[in-house]
């Protein structure tokens, strides 16, 4: 018997997944001073208290912040195949018992404070999304989303439209250079350094990692655009890989510039205000951005399987070039505006992405290329 057509991944799972992960980082930043409650037993901590205090901010927080979570796994769910109440019933209980599990572990850490009005907020902020997918449903917007799907992406598309749905929100956090994500190495140094610190045997190992950090020269105009661009780029190709060749890879690549653009924007309207939410706009930057999309057109008709190769090529030159670039004083304030002031619930919403991005985009694309059914 001819088997039916195969359904197609869910871009919804994967996206539930990470931001599933996020809102845990989130929830325990800055997983500092872990310690056992003082004088309480494990059926104390699964007693949530109820504070007195108010907070219409920290209670908008909660609400909103679970509201795509709970969207998300009811729309995994449903594509998924299961029944409407399934799905209704994973969307309530999967953001329900993930709020709580960071309610209870939140008491270990000192500078969080557990509470059974945030897990009722979650929980909230969830059935709102649940609702909201059961609209979407109903006014068939999702029948029209699968139906343009079916139209521009390759079957296998779910990888890619998760990864290029993250990428403004991966330019929210502040980057050496605009467009530049994937800069771990000083993360990566200041883990390792706190780790050895302390080790008498370590010392060689510390003074190595101490030695080895970044010197405070400028970055060169040449290699600021460059930067710019390639981070421009990237996400059209990783696009070009799931689409074929034709007038909608040009109305994505514009749709990628429009993106950068305004997710920079408003970027910068966060650090510095509004007076300055253009600040970001230099002269190097404007022709880096022109390069990056009159490369992207002029790729446009090539196949899926050299797309993605090229896309491998650039967002390798990417991250090597980004781990090139110092971080300057005007970076290293806006960052620890971003991490330490009123952007401390997004630090782990959007830092984490802006560091992973690449190196997630490039595992999907060798994966991909390991496949046989590109053309």
């Amino acid at each position: 018997m001819a088997a039916g057509p195969r359904r197609r991944s869910s871009s919804a799972t994967p996206l539930a997944a990470v931001y599933g992960a996020l809102v845990l980082y989130a929830s325990l930043f800055p997983f500092a001073g872990w310690r056992w409650p003082p004088g309480q037993d494990l059926t104390a901590l699964l007693a949530l208290p109820w504070p007195p205090w108010r907070d219409p901010f920290d209670a908008w927080a909660n609400l909103l912040g679970y509201l795509p979570l709970g969207l998300l796994v009811t729309f995994a769910a449903r594509r998924s195949g299961v029944t409407t109440p399934t799905a209704v019933l994973c969307g309530l209980a999967v953001p329900a018992l993930l709020s709580f599990v960071c309610e209870v572990l939140q008491q270990f850490v000192p500078t969080r404070h557990p509470s059974l009005k945030d897990w009722a907020y979650n929980g909230a902020g969830a059935a709102i999304g649940v609702l909201l997918a059961l609209a979407l449903h109903a006014l068939g917007w999702v029948d029209r989303w699968h139906a343009l799907r079916e139209r521009w992406f390759a079957a296998d598309s779910a990888g890619a439209l998760a990864l290029l749905a993250l990428w403004p929100l991966a330019l929210l956090a502040p980057a050496p250079v605009p467009l530049g994500l994937g800069q771990v190495e000083d993360v990566l140094r200041s883990v390792v350094a706190e780790w050895l610190e302390g080790v008498d045997w370590a010392a060689p190992a510390l003074a190595l990692v101490t030695e080895t950090a970044r010197a405070g020269a400028p970055i060169g105009p040449l290699a600021e655009g460059s930067i710019t661009a390639l981070g421009l780029l990237a996400p059209c190709l990783l696009a070009y890989g799931v689409v074929d060749p034709g007038w909608r890879r040009l109305a994505l690549a514009l749709g990628a510039l429009a993106l950068a653009v305004a997710a920079m924007t408003l970027s910068t309207l966060l650090n510095f205000g509004p007076q300055h939410a253009l600040a970001w706009v230099g002269r190097t930057t404007a022709e880096a951005l022109a390069a990056g999309t009159a490369l992207a057109c002029l790729l446009a008709p090539v196949s899926r399987r050299v797309a993605t190769g090229c896309a491998l090529i650039v967002l390798g030159a990417l991250v090597a070039s980004v781990a090139q670039a110092p971080a300057d004083p005007y970076f290293a304030l806006s960052l620890q505006a971003w991490e330490q002031g009123r952007f401390i619930r997004f630090h782990g919403l959007a830092q984490w992405i802006g560091w992973l991005w690449p190196f997630a985009a490039l595992v999907w694309m060798l994966l991909r290329l390991g496949a046989p059914r590109q053309r």
